[in-house]
């Protein structure tokens, strides 16, 4: 159902507020650049330190802004199951084409609560939702039989793998068949990735090069693997770039020296140290970015 280069779009802000303009300006960029579809309000978008009000409005937006033209998705994960229903129930009333939820981060549950978990939210809210697996930063990891399992729920139509590891994916590949889509949650993987059968990527990257990450996933697409190859490799310096020090704040950091945005970030998160903020502006040269 979603598939290519799926953009984890920032949350822009000015002066402590979400700025509304730079998030429809950022929109049209991807959107310009070919991005097949787009997610406010995951982690790259600083879902946890937005209020509810803050939330919606962000997914309200880039729904205007988009204009039906590709896919949105929203974030809507929380480690509440009622409020991950509220969250998910909210942005299918303003228009998300379907949503992402992280597994609940911080009480650890096991894999019969993760499953129940899911379930509640599916059969809650009618919407293609994808599951969402980042052990690094929840302290729990959906495993595959667990995914093989949800599999089974209409609409539980895709899992963002963010584990890093090949393997996971594959049995994940191998358990779910047709039955589910994989998406790539690491960029410096969704080449090797998409050759174990992954449809495409939810990309931090594409935050700042939409084209290449596009060109990417549609050179595989169209049988191309020596081109998709090729960019896989020449965009494996920058994307490890983008995770010198904790998302999102080296890719706001890079958007902001393009004057895209603001690289205003959200406290606990602060703002990247000068001497990687130099080391990433090197790499952007490399790159042409700046």
């Amino acid at each position: 159902m979603f598939k290519g280069s799926i953009v984890a779009i920032v949350t822009p802000f000015s002066n402590g507020a979400v700025d509304e303009e730079k998030l429809r300006e950022l929109v049209e960029f991807q959107i310009e650049d070919g991005t097949d579809a787009i997610v406010p309000c995951g982690t790259t978008g600083e879902s946890s330190t937005l209020d509810y009000e803050e939330h919606d409005r962000v997914i309200q937006i880039v729904v205007e802004q988009v204009k039906k033209r590709v896919p949105v998705i929203a974030g809507t994960g929380s480690n509440s199951t009622r409020e991950a229903i509220e969250m998910t129930e909210h942005a299918k009333q303003l228009g998300a084409d379907g949503c992402l939820l992280v597994t609940p981060y911080y009480n650890k549950p096991t894999q019969e609560g993760l499953y129940l978990h899911y379930k509640a939210v599916a059969e809650a809210v009618a919407i293609p939702q994808i599951l969402y697996n980042v052990p690094g930063r929840t302290g729990v990891n959906l495993l595959p039989e667990t995914v093989a399992r949800l599999s089974a729920i209409k609409n539980i139509v895709a899992i963002k793998e963010a584990t890093g590891s090949l393997q996971q994916a594959s049995e994940i590949l191998a358990l779910c068949g047709d039955q589910i889509d994989v998406l790539s949650g690491d960029d410096f993987i969704t080449f090797p990735m998409m050759a174990c059968g992954a449809k495409g990527v939810i990309s931090v990257l594409a935050n700042i090069m939409p084209k290449a990450v596009g060109d990417l996933t549609d050179a595989y697409f169209a049988g191309d693997l020596a081109t998709a190859r090729q960019l896989h490799l020449d965009t494996l310096k920058i994307s490890n770039a983008m995770f010198i020090e904790s998302n999102p704040v080296p890719v706001k950091t890079a958007l902001g020296l393009m004057g895209k945005c603001s690289d205003e970030v959200r406290l606990p998160l602060a703002p990247m140290s000068e001497a990687n903020k130099n080391k990433l502006a090197a790499i952007m040269k490399e790159y042409k970015l700046i």
